[in-house]
């Protein structure tokens, strides 16, 4: 539009020029069009678009928000500086003036921050970082004075003492200053330190800040400070109680079917966050809409949790060679999970979904945050189950066992870094060049060895079994183990060696909690 009343003027302006008549009023009258216009557009550029107060904050309390009761009761306690302001002014204790909550996204960050202002009656506005920042010099600077401004104004409005200013993702206002960081951000930050430097205790109405974040390290040092954020909450991945907790809340107006376990569905779900498990709620309803039933089935939960894992299915039609080698890789990655803890598998399916032409869904014993190398190991011949099993069966390997070649390999490195090695304690920027990689060659070596003798017994089977797969597409791991035990007693003359049984009690690791602890 500017551009084009630009244009506009210099053509109107050239062509009174040529026929004689004084341009020099028109010029001003230009430029003071021109001024008004400028003035306007900043103005509006200052207003706080994505800013709002929150209407239905009182909608959501700390009753809605499952799996994270250690954050509750922190965020809670801190709260109560708010809400008991004689008690804690008899102590001499100096109220809050920021709680900084940090954790991945999709754990609840923000339904926290909104049960916060519910639990303290104190208004609420939220904001997202990524509004302060701007091009225009002062523009960020003057945002932040305006939230603050109007969460007074909505205090004082609303008859209330408190009010609680939420900033979303932070660290795109918040990062540390100097260096490459742009002017216009360091003084942004600078206007935030300011405002909550000038929180004083006695002021009415007091204003809270609560941030939230998933990168705290490359947050600036003056933010964090005793003063400012005086609190820093971890909002974690819930656990499996944690799980089920929000389970509850997600399904209590879902009409599910008496053959549901929500326990189950807890166990299966090893590793979601909050909204995922919301999603997968929401996607068993979808799903049992798109069949017509008035109930949701626990089949319908576990095609959720596919889905919510892997994606939807895709329209990729693999040849019937194709499907036979996956179903001969997936039952490798299974046979290989079962023989190194019983009961770990839960779905095998050839079906397409993402990136994958077929997956073994298996479900951890329980949620882990230690392991030894006996459990690192038994991770590594699961991933390389898929890839011994083509080779036993065709006598060849093929590209589909890329991803689990990069998964051994990664907590065979993990093995390495945390002394599990042969090597013993070893720190990588110590090592000579090449001898990190050699020792995981070493590692992976042997445990494709030991992986073969964990498939040899079961390869004719396997091939039989794997066409009966690509007739189903999909089995549970109930069915799955009743065939692995009729295999079983058929060998059981030649039983395997004591080496490979593992009793129940083991757990199952994650790749991705693998990768996590290797960071």
């Amino acid at each position: 539009m500017r551009d084009w009343l630009i244009g506009f003027a210099v053509a109107l302006v050239i062509f009174l020029a040529v026929i004689g008549i004084n341009v020099l009023p028109v010029l001003l009258l230009i430029a003071v069009g021109f001024a008004i216009y400028t003035l306007m557009e900043r103005r509006q550029m200052m207003a706080p678009t994505g800013s709002k107060e929150t209407a239905v904050r009182h909608a959501i309390n700390f009753d809605h928000i499952g799996g994270q009761d250690h954050a509750k009761r922190e965020l809670m306690e801190a709260l109560d500086f708010l809400r008991y302001r004689e008690k804690i002014r008899s102590l001499g204790i100096r109220p809050l003036k920021g709680i900084l909550l940090t954790g991945p996204p999709g754990t609840g960050k923000t339904l926290m921050a909104k049960a916060a202002a519910t639990y303290t009656d104190s208004a609420f506005i939220s904001a997202s970082g990524s509004e302060f920042v701007e091009m225009y010099v002062g523009v960020g600077a003057q945002r932040v004075r305006d939230i603050f401004r109007r969460a007074r104004q909505s205090a004082r409005k609303e008859g209330k003492d408190s009010a609680i200013v939420f900033i979303d993702e932070i660290d795109v206002v918040g990062g540390k200053r100097g260096g490459h960081s742009h002017q216009e951000y360091d003084q942004t930050l600078n206007q935030l330190l300011t405002e909550m430097d000038g929180m004083q205790t006695t002021q009415s109405p007091m204003v809270l800040v609560i941030a939230a974040t998933n990168r705290s390290d490359i947050l600036d040092s003056a933010l964090l400070r005793p003063g400012r954020f005086d609190r820093q909450i971890r909002v974690d991945l819930p656990d499996k109680d944690g799980r089920l907790h929000i389970l509850r809340i997600q399904t209590k107006d879902k009409p599910l079917a008496s053959d549901v376990d929500l326990e189950h569905i807890a166990r299966e779900s090893y590793g979601f966050s909050g909204a995922q498990l919301e999603s997968l709620c929401n996607e068993a309803a979808i799903i049992a809409l798109r069949d017509n039933s008035t109930q949701i089935t626990q089949a319908y939960f576990r095609d959720a949790v596919d889905k919510v894992l892997m994606g939807e299915k895709t329209g990729r039609h693999p040849t019937s060679d194709e499907l036979f080698r996956v179903a001969v890789h997936e039952l490798g990655h299974a046979i290989a999970s079962e023989m190194m803890r019983p009961f770990s598998v839960s779905h095998i399916t050839i079906a397409p979904r993402g990136n994958a032409l077929g997956f073994v869904r298996q479900i951890p014993e329980t949620d882990g945050y230690l392991y030894t190398k006996e459990q690192l190991d038994q991770q590594v011949v699961v991933a390389l189950g898929g890839a011994m099993a083509e080779s036993l069966v065709f006598n060849n390997r093929s590209t589909g066992a890329q991803n689990d070649f990069l998964q051994a390999s990664r907590i065979a490195r993990t093995e390495v870094m945390c002394g599990l090695s042969r090597m013993g304690i070893v720190a990588e920027e110590h090592l000579p060049d090449g001898i990190l990689d050699e020792e995981v060659r070493f590692i992976l070596s042997e445990i494709e060895q030991r992986t073969r003798e964990v498939l040899t017994p079961f390869a004719q089977d396997l091939h039989d079994y794997a066409q009966y797969v690509v007739a189903t597409e999909s089995i549970d791991g109930t069915e799955f183990r009743e065939w692995l035990t009729e295999c079983k007693d058929r060998f059981v003359s030649t039983s395997l060696p004591e080496t490979y049984s593992v009793t129940t009690s083991e757990q199952l690791v994650e790749p991705s909690e693998i990768t996590r602890l290797a960071n």
